[in-house]
C-alpha cells in the first residue's frame, strides 16, 4: 500500500468511529430505563432489527476468514459457508421460541420454569461470559493482526511512529475503549445502530468486491471457477472435497478416521455452537412483538444466504485474480485474501489510487465489523452479570431498574478491562482455537438446557445446573488435552503448529475440536442430572412456557415470578 493509502484508510477508520460515537451519544439521551438499556426500548422495526442480527452474525472472522480458507483450500473452505449458514437456519428457528419465552437474557428463558432461579441464572451468568470473553478475545486479537496489515505496518517498520507490534496493542486497547463506550452509553439502542450500519457497509462493500470480480470472467461463474483451479496449482482437485478437511493418509487408516471425525466434529460445533451464542439469543428481544421477530428473521436469513453465497466469489476470485503465493506471502492463513483482492481490482478499475480507495473503504468495514461484534458480546455478558446474578441473585429479584442499569454499566467496563489485558497478553498467538472452543462451550453447556427446556416436560433445575456446568467443563478439558494445546507438529519444518512450542506434548484427547464430544456430553449431564435429582418440575410452568414460546403470547409481561420493584 502506497503511503496516501495508509492515510486514508487511517482517515475512514476515524470517520466511522466518528459517526458511531455520535449515534452512541444520541442512544445515551433516549435511554430511559432498564427496557431501554438491554432491549432498546423493543422498539425496533422487523428489518431494522433483520439488518442489526445480520450485523450480529457476520463476523470479521466470516468476511476475511472463510474467504481466506477459500482462496487457499477451495471446495474445502466453501463448506465453512455452508455451515455457518445451515447454522443460522437452525439458530433463527430456536432463537425466536427463545424471543417469545423470554425478555432480557438466554437466563430468563432457562429459568422460568425453574423452582430454583438463582443456581440456574448464576450457572447461565457464567456460561455467558465465558463464552462471550473467549469470543471477544478472539475478535480483539484479530482487530490488532487486521489494523497492522491494512496501515501496512511490517516487522521493522513504522507508521506514525508506530512499531507493529505497538500498533496491535494501541488496536486492543482502542476497541476496547470504544465497545466499552458504546455498551455503557448507548446500551443496546446505541449498539443496535452500530451493527445495522456495519451490516449495510459489509452487504455495500462485499456487493461491490462480488461485481467486480465477476466482472472480470465476463459474469461467468465457470470461467472464473476455472481461472481459481487453474491458478491453484491443483486443477480440478482444487474444486472437490479433501484437500483440507478429512484427509485420507495412505498406509495410516487411524490418522485417517481422526482427519474425518475431527471435520465432523468442528461442523457440528458450528452448527449447534450458533444457536447457545448468548449475543445472538439478546438479539431478538429489540423487537415488540412476534410478528416483528418473525420479520427480522425474514431480513436476516435473506442477507446472511447473500453474503454467504457472495464469500464464493471473494474466495475463489481471491485465487483467480491475485493468486495463492500473493496471498501466502501476506498472511499464511489467507486472512487477507479479501483485502489483497480489493486492492487488485480497484487498480484495475482505477490504477494504484482506486486500489487504496477500495482497499481503505474494505478496511474500514472489516474494522467496523469487528468493533460491532465485540460490542454485542460485551452488552450480552453486562447485561447477564446485572440482570440474572445481581437482579435476580444478590438482589433477590427486587432491585431498582436504576441499580441493575448501573451494575450493566460497571461490568460493561469489567469484561471490557478484562478482555483488553487478556488480548494484549494474547496478542502475537494463534487464537483460531478460541473461536472453535467458544462454539463448542456454547453447544455443549447451553444448547442443551435451551432445548430441554423448550420440549421436555420433565426437565427440571438441577438438570439445567449440571448441563450448563457438565458441558463448559468438559469443553474446556478436551480442548486443554487436545493437539491444538500441545503436542501438533509441522512434519516438513517440525515447528508446533500447536500453542505451547515443540516439545511440549501431554495430549491425550485426539480431535482439535471437542464438540462430537462435549455436545453429548453436555446433553448427558442436563438428562442425568434431571433424573437423578428428586426435584419435581413444574408442570403448570411448562405448559405457560409451551405457549409463550409457539404463540408469543404473553410474551415480556408477566413473564417472571418476580416480586414488584422496590420505589
Amino acid at each position: 500500500m502506497h503511503s496516501d493509502g495508509r492515510f486514508l484508510t487511517f482517515g475512514l477508520f476515524v470517520v466511522f468511529i466518528l459517526i458511531t460515537l455520535g449515534i452512541t451519544l444520541w442512544a445515551r439521551a433516549n435511554t430511559r430505563d432498564a427496557d431501554d438499556f438491554y432491549a432498546g426500548g423493543r422498539a425496533f422495526s422487523g428489518p431494522q432489527n433483520g439488518l442489526a442480527l445480520a450485523g450480529d452474525y457476520m463476523s470479521a472472522a466470516s468476511f476475511l476468514g472463510i474467504a481466506g480458507i477459500i482462496a487457499l483450500s477451495g471446495y474445502d473452505g466453501f463448506l465453512y459457508s455452508i455451515g455457518f449458514l445451515v447454522a443460522w437456519l437452525l439458530t433463527l428457528l430456536l432463537v425466536e421460541l427463545m424471543r417469545n419465552a423470554g425478555r432480557f437474557t438466554m437466563a430468563d428463558v432457562l429459568s422460568y420454569r425453574a423452582r430454583r432461579q438463582p443456581r440456574v441464572r448464576t450457572a447461565a451468568a457464567v456460561s455467558t461470559v465465558t463464552v462471550s470473553v473467549f469470543y471477544l478475545l478472539a475478535q480483539m486479537v484479530g482487530a490488532g493482526a487486521l489494523v497492522s496489515l491494512l496501515l501496512g505496518i511490517h516487522p521493522g517498520e513504522t507508521f506514525l511512529g508506530l512499531s507493529a507490534g505497538s500498533a496491535k496493542v494501541l488496536t486492543i486497547i482502542v476497541v476496547g475503549m470504544m465497545m466499552v463506550f458504546y455498551v455503557t452509553y448507548g446500551g443496546m439502542k446505541g449498539t443496535t445502530w452500530v451493527q445495522i450500519i456495519k451490516a449495510v457497509l459489509l452487504m455495500a462493500g462485499t456487493t461491490v468486491l462480488t461485481v467486480l470480480v465477476l466482472g472480470r470472467f465476463g459474469f461467468n461463474l465457470s470461467d472464473m471457477l476455472g481461472a481459481a483451479a487453474e491458478a491453484s496449482g491443483r486443477s480440478a482437485d482444487f474444486l472437490q472435497p479433501g484437500l483440507k478437511y478429512g484427509r485420507e493418509i495412505e498406509g495410516d487408516p487411524l490418522r485417517t478416521l481422526i482427519n474425518k471425525l475431527d471435520f465432523i466434529s468442528l461442523a457440528v460445533a458450528l452448527v449447534l455452537g450458533t444457536a447457545g451464542l448468548p449475543h445472538i439469543v439478546s438479539r431478538f428481544f429489540t423487537v415488540p412483538d412476534a410478528r416483528a421477530a418473525r420479520t427480522s428473521v425474514n431480513w436476516a436469513i435473506g442477507l446472511v444466504g447473500l453474503f454467504y453465497l457472495m464469500t464464493l466469489a471473494l474466495g475463489f476470485g481471491a485465487t483467480a485474480v491475485v493468486g495463492q503465493e500473493a496471498i501466502t506471502a501476506q498472511d499464511p492463513a489467507g486472512n487477507t485474501a479479501a483485502l489483497q483482492l480489493a486492492h487488485t481490482l480497484g487498480e484495475f478499475a482505477g490504477g494504484p489510487l482506486g486500489g487504496d480507495i477500495l482497499l481503505a473503504f474494505i478496511g474500514a468495514v472489516a474494522f467496523a465489523t469487528i468493533l460491532a461484534v465485540v460490542s454485542g458480546l460485551v452488552l450480552a455478558s453486562s447485561t447477564s452479570l446485572a440482570h440474572d446474578y445481581f437482579g435476580h441473585v444478590l438482589m433477590l429479584g427486587r432491585p431498582r431498574e436504576s441499580q441493575e442499569v448501573a451494575v450493566a454499566r460497571f461490568a460493561a467496563f469489567l469484561v471490557g478491562a478484562l478482555a483488553v489485558v487478556l488480548a494484549v497478553v494474547a496478542r502475537n498467538l494463534n487464537v483460531a482455537f478460541l473461536v472453535a472452543l467458544a462454539f463448542a462451550m456454547a453447544a455443549s453447556a447451553n444448547l442443551p438446557a435451551i432445548v430441554l427446556s423448550l420440549f421436555w416436560r420433565r426437565f427440571n433445575s438441577t438438570g439445567v445446573v449440571a448441563g450448563i456446568y457438565g458441558g463448559l467443563l468438559g469443553s474446556l478439558l478436551l480442548m486443554a488435552f487436545s493437539p491444538v494445546v500441545s503436542g501438533k507438529i509441522d512434519p516438513a519444518t517440525g515447528a508446533s503448529l500447536s500453542l505451547l512450542p515443540a516439545g511440549v506434548d501431554f495430549h491425550v484427547f485426539p480431535l482439535e475440536n471437542p464438540g462430537l464430544v462435549s455436545i453429548p456430553f453436555g446433553f448427558l449431564c442436563a438428562v442425568a442430572g434431571t433424573l437423578l435429582s428428586r426435584e419435581k418440575a413444574d408442570q403448570e410452568r411448562y405448559d405457560e412456557l409451551s405457549v409463550r414460546a409457539l404463540t408469543g403470547t404473553g410474551s415480556h409481561r408477566a413473564a417472571h415470578r418476580r416480586p414488584p420493584r422496590r420505589k
